[in-house]
């Protein structure tokens, strides 16, 4: 064989070597177990945009809080947490959209989002196909328990019934003005509290409701038609479930017409901290809202978490607000139940979430029910000229949550218990179960 033959077969020799040898190297990679995920993510589905940023960009920025002083702490199950954070901009499919892709694309092991009950209605059957899990913190209408989603906000046990009870009993109301948005929430709630006061003896006459659209800003016939049912010679309040940032001009407007707390008190379901940072407060003073926390209660857990917050914001002014500490609460929750099962496995922390507990900001613990709703304490807070709240009054102690009101005919038979039951509708006259909500 010639020198060159001799190079060209020495070439060939080579070539087959390294692609022999790249063909063992990926038989040997593919033989290999997927690599595990280097994070436990975890999704962060609320409005950064649109008609309920207002309300909604304080919870992504808790969340983004929470995960970061988890991280200090060394993270979960020895890995650290990554957040995912999608817009879904208060569009309501657009939750829907934006969920599925935290689940499927991001591959997070839990979410916590929404604020409206129609964004909460919209993700529903993305969590139940996909199995995975939401943690939903604001105060909503109840009528409602699944399986793959944890309430952590109030029920209208815990928030709406008792802020009623308040008004008739210590303001002596007599006139009620249920004022909402036009969705699920308010009209659940309001139907909820219609058929309380009228089983308390309240006359039809005595009752006006009235809806206005998400973002509605013009309200001075509104606010007449309030004004001129008040001047009944019946003491009247308003029970507003206005939500996001429509309540700007709703206050604005009560103060434009000279309604004072003393003439008609308000009472607000979806009015705190972060809403009144954006108003001129001294219209307001006196009017209420109804929460299960409040900043300005005073305890060693609430104060040094308003101090850990405001240094994580770099703002000394930024407030905290209920739908925060339900976040708070539900996050602890959902770390101790991932660690005593030692997995994300959704089906193995849902299974452990009930029965845990976890310490609130206002000096208790509150503890996961088997109908996937929290104890809570309720107070009271009238709105004072710093944009804070003054308590005046709260329960004695923790308020069970309740998936299905004991006012409404369709609804008082039925029952939630994802422990024993395993059913989120199982109704106790028929001793069947409707399959959940």
């Amino acid at each position: 064989m010639s020198e060159k033959n001799r190079a060209i077969a020495g070439r060939s020799v080579s070539r087959r070597g390294v692609i022999a040898s790249a063909a063992v190297a990926a038989a040997l990679f593919a033989a290999q177990p997927a690599k595990a995920q280097e994070t436990i993510k975890v999704g962060i589905l609320h409005s950064l945009s649109g008609t309920m940023a207002i309300s909604e960009t304080t919870l992504k920025d808790t969340m983004l809080f929470l995960i970061d002083e988890q991280n200090k702490k060394g993270g979960l199950l020895g890995k650290k947490l990554e957040a995912v954070v999608v817009d879904p901009a208060s569009n309501w499919p657009l939750f829907a959209e934006k969920a599925r892709e935290l689940i499927t694309k991001d591959k997070v092991s839990a979410v916590f989002g929404c604020w409206t009950s129609v964004s909460r209605k919209s993700v529903l059957p993305v969590f139940k196909e996909l199995n995975s899990i939401l943690f939903y913190p604001v105060q909503y209408e109840g009528e409602e328990s699944e399986r793959n989603v944890f309430y952590t906000g109030a029920a209208p046990n815990q928030q709406a019934i008792p802020a009623v009870d308040y008004l008739a009993k210590e303001e002596k109301v007599q006139r009620w003005v249920l004022a909402g948005t036009d969705y699920v929430y308010p009209r659940t709630t309001n139907k909820i509290l219609e058929a309380y006061l009228k089983a308390k003896g309240v006359a039809d006459a005595d009752i006006m409701i009235n809806y206005t659209p998400f973002g509605h800003s013009d309200w001075q016939t509104i606010v007449a038609d309030i004004k001129k049912f008040g001047s009944a010679g019946k003491k009247t309040a308003v029970v507003s479930t206005i939500n996001g940032d429509a309540n700007v001009p709703f206050y604005k407007e009560l103060g434009n017409q000279g309604i004072k707390a003393t003439d008609i008190p308000v009472v607000a379901f979806s009015v705190g901290e972060e809403e009144l940072a954006g108003l001129d407060t001294k219209p307001l003073l006196g009017h209420l809202a109804a929460w299960n926390y409040f900043q300005s209660i005073k305890n060693p857990a609430n104060d040094e978490f308003i101090k850990k917050w405001q240094a994580y914001t770099k703002n000394p002014k930024r407030v905290t607000n209920d739908p925060m500490e339900a976040h708070v609460i539900g996050f602890a929750m959902w770390v101790k139940a991932v660690e005593k099962v030692k997995s994300t496995d959704p089906d193995k922390v849902i299974d452990a979430l009930p029965g845990i507990e976890a310490a609130n900001l206002t000096g208790g613990t509150s503890k996961m029910l088997a109908n996937h709703h929290i104890t809570k304490p309720v107070f009271i807070g009238e709105i004072k000229g710093d944009g804070q709240f003054d308590v005046v009054w709260k329960t004695p102690g923790l308020v069970e949550g309740d998936a299905w009101s004991d006012f409404l005919p369709g609804s008082k038979d039925l029952d939630a218990d994802w422990v024993s039951l395993k059913c989120g509708n199982y109704n106790k006259a028929t001793k069947k179960c409707g399959g959940g909500a």
